[in-house]
């Protein structure tokens, strides 16, 4: 990584500058430190024991010769965004980020983003908060820094579970992030798969919603799976799972759920004919991992051959990694909009497909004010 690079650690012009001492982990009060690890990073194509597909190869761009047009990325997904900037042939912007000692981030731009059509990718995955409030930080930056207009990609929504009252005297989370996000200085969202689709109301400025299904249907269509079932885990996924099994040209059956409490569900009943059939339960996220191995040994119990999952965010927290490995499922394929733990990586049945050509085909769709739709016709 070159001393230009995102976080690297720059030689400071004088001992009296904000970045003196980055280097040492236990610098004084008041100075900023690298965060420890600070985008070591693996790409999901280069991750040990991880079957993974890397993104559509670099195609020339008329945005390579347009200095108005910068990307920007947090620590969250770095990797990624380097895939979306590979895609479109454009440097990523030079940014210094680091940290003070008590986990307060510091955060400069290198260059001048003034009148400047700006991109800022950043997921708010684990850590959620930390991330959220580098994207704001960086957002506050850009805004003070006269950036023209400020489009946030935001490949994983944080929050996006808890977007009603679903029980007396809870937040609407996720309408406060989009508050946050505007008050920061967005001009412009772009998201990947939302949980809910209704969250877009949520924003007072343009928000352009992509899907993921174009590279997780490609996938499975290449696979040719003998006597294919598409598989909704919940009643809430059945229009996520009826566009997926239509464009595969398959049945599609759904998985009665009941939530008995935050990350605890049951399996009730499979509502369809799955007995010898190979089936794909898809969803929008894979969380704890809870709900997906007991749809599979729900749908086993039926008399299913074969059960694959697929899911557009890895979230995989807490004892989702383990289940997943112990699980019978035959295979997990998850996109890289969160970036895999280490433990993840060592997983065989998890395969990770890249959506960088996907949002950087929107990225240039919206910077060339051209339809972002026609990316799913």
């Amino acid at each position: 990584m070159s001393e230009q690079d995102t976080a690297a650690v720059l030689s400071p012009s004088s001992p009296s500058s904000p970045e003196a001492g980055t280097t040492q982990a236990s610098s004084a009060a008041g100075q900023p430190v690298q965060a420890a690890g600070e985008f070591q990073l693996t790409p999901a194509a280069s991750a040990p024991g991880v079957k993974a597909q890397t993104a559509d190869k670099k195609r020339p761009s008329r945005l390579s010769e347009d200095k108005r047009f910068k990307i920007f990325s947090g620590s969250a997904n770095r990797p990624l965004s380097e895939e979306v900037c590979s895609f479109l042939g454009v440097p990523l912007g030079q940014t210094r980020l680091q940290r003070f000692s008590d986990g307060e981030t510091h955060f400069q731009l290198l260059e001048n983003v003034r009148g400047a059509d700006v991109f800022l990718i950043q997921p708010t995955c684990f850590p959620v908060d930390q991330n959220l409030v580098e994207l704001l930080i960086m957002m506050d930056a850009l805004r003070r820094a006269s950036a023209g207009r400020i489009t946030v990609v935001v490949p994983y929504y944080g929050y996006a579970r808890q977007d009603r009252k679903d029980r007396p005297r809870v937040a609407i989370t996720s309408k406060l992030v989009a508050d946050l996000l505007v008050s920061a200085g967005a001009h412009r969202a772009l998201f990947v798969d939302l949980h809910a689709a209704q969250i877009q109301g949520f924003f007072n400025i343009p928000v352009d919603h992509l899907f993921a299904s174009p590279v997780l249907v490609g996938h499975f269509r290449n696979l040719n799976l003998p006597n294919l079932t598409v598989i909704s885990p919940d009643a809430g996924g059945v229009e996520r799972a009826r566009f997926f099994a239509k464009k595969l040209e398959v049945p599609l059956a759904i998985v009665d759920k009941r939530r008995t409490d935050i990350n605890v569900t049951e399996v009730m009943n499979v509502i369809g004919d799955v007995r010898g059939r190979t089936c794909l339960i898809l969803d929008d996220m894979v969380d704890t991992a809870g709900t997906l191995v007991k749809t599979a040994d729900a749908l086993l119990a039926q008399g299913a051959e074969k059960v694959y999952a697929c899911a557009s965010h890895a979230v995989l927290s807490g004892p989702a990694v383990e289940r997943i490995a112990n699980s019978r499922l035959e295979e997990l394929v998850v996109t890289n909009t969160i970036p895999l733990s280490e433990a993840a990586q060592k997983v065989s049945k998890i395969r990770v497909l890249s959506i960088a050509g996907l949002i950087g085909r929107a990225i240039e769709s919206i910077h060339m004010e051209t339809s972002v739709s026609s990316l799913f016709n």
